[in-house]
């Protein structure tokens, strides 16, 4: 009896916060991968375009079989430290390595396809080991329906708040200690101006590798807080341990059709979003000319992410989950034709206009892309009353596959969109090819996808009703 109120256990401040430093640290490190390595690649490592998006493509394939993998050893076994969190640890170390190794400056290497292919694709399978256990452990620190949606909003105030590190900061600490085409420059945080260099430039590679490796310590050092701080509660018995099996996947897929609706909602949601961030620098510092303005436009892109979580469970008692998500689609699609009216000539200046389009994007981005994690509980608990085994990580190394797919798409296809209008690693200036294709990647194909997912998360079949119906069943079965 003691244990089946533990699993409702209402989840104090601190250890919300305890376990949004997971996603805090994992924004951190692979958020600035998602969002600047690419540029990274091209500019300062010099390696062509079309090559970096094969690069990205290759190691999302192997994933498709890593991940399921993953998620079948972790749901298989257990420790004294519990069954997800000591992963957090065990990977972690050497995800920060591993992410750090891709900016560094090392000697000899620079343009070597062959060393940006191994080290990414060895961060990529690390990064599953630490994510799908992270990803799991969501799910086992409570059942209390009131307690996940807090935990959501919680742990996207600091995932938002490593992005404010990450797409304000970072591009703005790069350029302030980039040797090339140093000047004074108006940054936009209200005239403001500071002494930048050009961080596109080869020159610029050890600004990178400096500003990043500061970045890894403080994600090595949430990790560990993450670690420190929770505690798994809802856990699998040690026979339905004993039955797991990697086909166990499949009968999810075939079972499991939340879980499947979920996980299509998921990819095109990262699939929009890393389109987004994909070319984000090339938008800015080759369709507006603006490159000084990211670190003030990202902060103005962070503050609905890390001021406004705290609403989400209100709205979504007022508007219900499909209501809720509809909104802030319709607002991310807004802010994208927003987006492009700044693109035009003649508006590149509006520094107004660029803050208007990217608070009212990212409101609707960060809304919609954070708390659908706070359905996967759910789908968890639907697919125990349906298989009578609780696989928390094979769900999520499903989630991580749509997630994977989503983030593969958005992060190759524009590099090769990029190389098929005509872009130029080298060049100063693009032509109107170029342009045209940066535009198109940034702000067209993300509103499409939008409006697919709106379509995709209509037909999502479980309420809050049925959520309290399914942890009813269960608490019969285990009685």
């Amino acid at each position: 009896m003691h244990s089946r109120h533990d699993e409702y256990h209402k989840l104090s401040r601190g250890e919300r916060i305890g376990y949004g430093m997971g996603d805090f640290a994992q924004n951190l490190v692979f958020g600035t991968i998602g969002g600047f390595l690419a540029l990274h690649m091209l500019t300062v490592n010099t390696i062509g375009t079309a090559t970096a998006g094969f690069i990205f493509l290759f190691v999302r394939i192997l994933n498709v079989f890593w991940d399921p993998m993953v998620g079948t050893y972790v749901d298989k076994r257990s420790s004294s430290a519990g069954k997800y969190r000591p992963w957090i640890l065990r990977a972690g170390v050497p995800l920060v390595i591993l992410s750090a190794l891709l900016f560094a400056p090392i000697p000899g290497v620079k343009g070597s396809v062959a060393f940006a292919f191994i080290v990414y694709l060895a961060l990529d399978l690390v990064y599953s080991v630490v994510n799908i256990p992270y990803g799991s452990l969501n799910a086992s620190l409570t059942r209390d329906p009131e307690s996940i949606d807090k935990l959501t909003s919680t742990r996207m105030m600091l995932a938002n708040s490593a992005n404010l590190l990450v797409y304000t900061l970072f591009p703005m600490f790069v350029q302030m200690a980039s040797p090339k085409d140093r000047s004074l420059k108006d940054t936009g945080f209200f005239g403001l101006e500071l002494n930048m260099g050009n961080y596109t430039d080869p020159s610029a590679n050890y600004a990178w590798f400096g500003v990043y490796s500061i970045y890894m310590v403080i994600g090595a050092v949430a990790l560990f807080i993450c670690y420190k701080f929770t505690k798994e509660r809802v856990v699998a018995s040690a026979e339905q341990t004993a039955n797991v099996k990697t086909t166990d996947l499949f009968l999810e897929l075939k079972n499991n059709r939340p879980l499947v609706i979920l996980g299509l909602f998921f990819m095109l949601a990262f699939t929009f979003m890393f389109f987004m961030n994909t070319v984000n620098g090339f938008f800015n510092q080759f369709v507006v000319g603006h490159s000084e303005w990211m670190g003030a436009v990202g902060l103005v892109a962070s503050i609905p992410g890390i001021l406004f979580p705290i609403f989400w469970p209100k709205l979504k008692k007022i508007f219900g989950k499909k209501g809720f998500f509809h909104i802030f689609l319709g607002m991310f699609i807004v802010g994208e034709l927003l987006t492009y009216v700044w693109s035009r000539e003649g508006m590149h200046d509006a520094l107004w206009l660029a803050y208007i389009a990217t608070f009212i994007k990212q409101w609707g981005l960060t809304s919609a892309t954070g708390f659908m994690w706070a359905l996967v509980p759910e789908v968890i608990a639907y697919g125990e009353l349906k298989s009578g085994k609780r696989n928390a990580a094979i769900i999520n190394a499903i989630m991580g596959l749509f997630f994977k797919i989503g983030f593969t798409i958005g992060g190759a296809i524009p590099l090769w969109l990029l190389a098929a209008y005509g872009f130029s690693e080298t060049g100063a200036q693009q032509s109107a090819s170029a342009i045209d294709g940066i535009i198109i990647t940034a702000v067209w194909i993300p509103i499409a996808l939008a409006f697919i997912s709106m379509i995709v998360i209509h037909i999502y079949p479980i309420s809050d009703k049925h959520v309290t119906d399914i942890n009813r069943q269960l608490d019969e079965i285990r009685v």
